[in-house]
């Protein structure tokens, strides 16, 4: 009898350890199966993401446009007296030795360099220009309301609606973060677009992280 009752209680503790293994095998084939399918997510994230930086950084590899208030070095091979840094006027152009005023603004080093070298052909011969930006002075931003230090910013590179307002020391606390504005510069398609700060931290909309651009104003109310 003794015997009997210890086979059954052997046989039973087999079958448990038999059903624990398979049910532990199920468990951790799920958790593998989930995993998968994370890293497949992550993966087509990021290759979306890189997609989306590769395009930005096309877009932003353009040829930078001077405006007033900048600060230029235009050099004439063998030419010093004429070579020097000039600064592009409100009234958007520099002045050079031998031709005068020149128009500046909405130009690029390229362009600049060639009406210049154009300009000197009547003095000399084969001219060499080359057209340095040595400040940039012209593209700036306004960041105001509910931010720790609002004011005017120059931009030197790209800069994000984020970083911007890093730059400026973060929010105050009342700030109102799913209200913040872009208002675009005067004087273009001006229009109005919106950050929700929150939002974007927890990884919503995030094409609403937008660069910023020269005049643009961010307000947070």
């Amino acid at each position: 009898m003794n015997h009997a009752i210890l086979m059954h209680k052997n046989k039973f503790f087999a079958n448990l350890q038999r059903t624990d293994c398979s049910v532990l095998f199920k468990v951790k084939k799920t958790c593998c199966l989930f995993m998968a399918l994370i890293m497949s997510i992550f993966l087509l994230h990021t290759t979306t993401v890189s997609a989306e930086q590769q395009k930005s950084g096309e877009s932003t590899g353009a040829e930078y446009t001077f405006g007033a208030g900048d600060i230029l070095e235009v050099s004439v091979f063998g030419e010093p007296e004429i070579s020097k840094k000039v600064f592009v006027r409100i009234d958007g152009k520099i002045s050079l030795p031998l031709i005068g005023d020149v128009q500046a603004t909405d130009t690029t080093a390229t362009i600049l360099a060639k009406t210049i070298s154009g300009k000197l052909v009547k003095f000399v011969e084969d001219p060499n220009v080359t057209v340095i930006l040595s400040e940039s002075k012209s593209k700036v931003y306004y960041i105001l309301g509910q931010i720790k230090t609002p004011g005017e910013y120059l931009i030197n590179q790209p800069i994000s609606v984020l970083q911007a307002i890093a730059k400026a020391g973060g929010l105050l606390e009342w700030a109102k973060k799913s209200k913040i504005m872009i208002v675009s510069r005067p004087g273009s398609s001006q229009k109005i677009t919106y950050f929700d700060y929150d939002d974007f931290l927890g990884g919503a909309n995030i094409g609403q992280n937008v660069t910023i651009n020269s005049g643009d104003t961010i307000v947070i109310p």
